[in-house]
């Protein structure tokens, strides 16, 4: 069987290299987060949301400054629509009643600024940061849950527990690069890691649909030669995607300013890590857990090969 892609590239030959990088960051990234835990935002630690309207334009650096000043400490401030237009989320501060806190930042603001407009303020209390934090690790498990049984009855075995084992290699990698750096994980970055799940499924399931069909196609090449040969023919349609992909990712990361910044961020992770855990994980896995063509090639009819007679 002729090949038609214009790569050959021994991905296999290195599966061993690339298992142990990957059991050794997540290993990691599992260990800094169970010691130093990840920075939740708002949505999950419970604060305060103060939306206002400034006389003039405004500096986030310097309200940022201005509310550390003032005691209020480890607020986040950015702009909406105009530099005018003031969003300010402040997490829960010490000594300080929290139904009282929009109105003591937009009373810290007036000192300086002047006539400032308070146009929303929420309180987001602790109990239901905690039920949506739950509610969130509950989704992740269920997208899970129901990719595996989708695997499992359109391939085997082996391919569901390799696609579910790179599914939580991605998503263990981008809450590790999040706690490592002190990002802020919201409900927005929440949202994104279940896009990646989708997204990185979409990848596996044409690769391990390849692989089958190599299995069932080349019947003298070894499993390692078939998995390598499939990896090199989605390659280019795997930088094709991803790279438009990307290129969307980035522009929001430039431009989409801070509200979708921590969406963006996740999402070009995911993606890399995504496409990276379809080959070295998902791919590596298949040749460990020995697949062989027996367990893919779909059962023949015994009326329809009487008929076609011997083979």
């Amino acid at each position: 069987m002729k090949s038609t892609t214009p790569f050959n590239i021994d991905f296999m030959g290195g599966r061993k290299v690339f298992a142990g990088l990957s059991l050794a960051y997540i290993l990691f990234s599992i260990l800094y987060i169970s010691v130093f835990g990840m920075n939740f935002g708002l949505d999950f630690t419970g604060g305060t949301l103060v939306e206002v309207q400034m006389p003039v334009a405004a500096d986030p650096d310097e309200v940022r400054s201005l509310l550390d000043e003032s005691g209020l400490r480890d607020g986040m401030v950015q702009l909406l629509g105009s530099e005018r237009e003031v969003l300010v989320r402040m997490p829960p501060q010490v000594d300080i009643d929290q139904a009282s806190l929009g109105d003591r930042i937009v009373e810290t603001l007036r000192v300086k600024y002047g006539d400032v407009v308070l146009k929303q303020s929420s309180f987001v209390g602790p109990v239901v940061g905690n039920e949506l934090r739950e509610d969130g690790a509950l989704a992740m498990l269920a997208a899970l849950a129901a990719i595996m049984v989708y695997v499992m009855l359109r391939f085997t075995r082996q391919f569901a527990i390799a696609s579910i084992v790179a599914l939580i290699h991605d998503v263990i990698a981008v809450l590790g690069c999040f706690a490592i750096f002190g990002w802020t994980f919201d409900l927005s970055v929440l949202a994104a890691v279940l896009a990646i799940i989708g997204y990185s499924i979409n990848d596996s399931i044409v690769i391990a649909d390849r692989i089958r069909e190599n299995f069932r196609n080349m019947r003298r090449a070894t499993p390692l030669e078939i998995v390598n040969k499939s990896l090199n023919q989605v390659l280019e349609r795997t930088l094709i995607t991803s790279g438009t992909v990307l290129l969307t990712l980035i522009a929001l990361l430039l431009v989409g300013g801070d509200s979708l910044r921590g969406f963006s961020l996740a999402m070009t992770i995911g993606v890399f890590f995504g496409c990276y855990s379809s080959i070295f994980v998902l791919a590596a896995m298949v040749i460990f857990m020995n697949v062989t063509r027996e367990d893919l090639v779909a059962p023949v009819d015994e009326e329809k090969r009487l008929e076609e007679g011997p083979l």
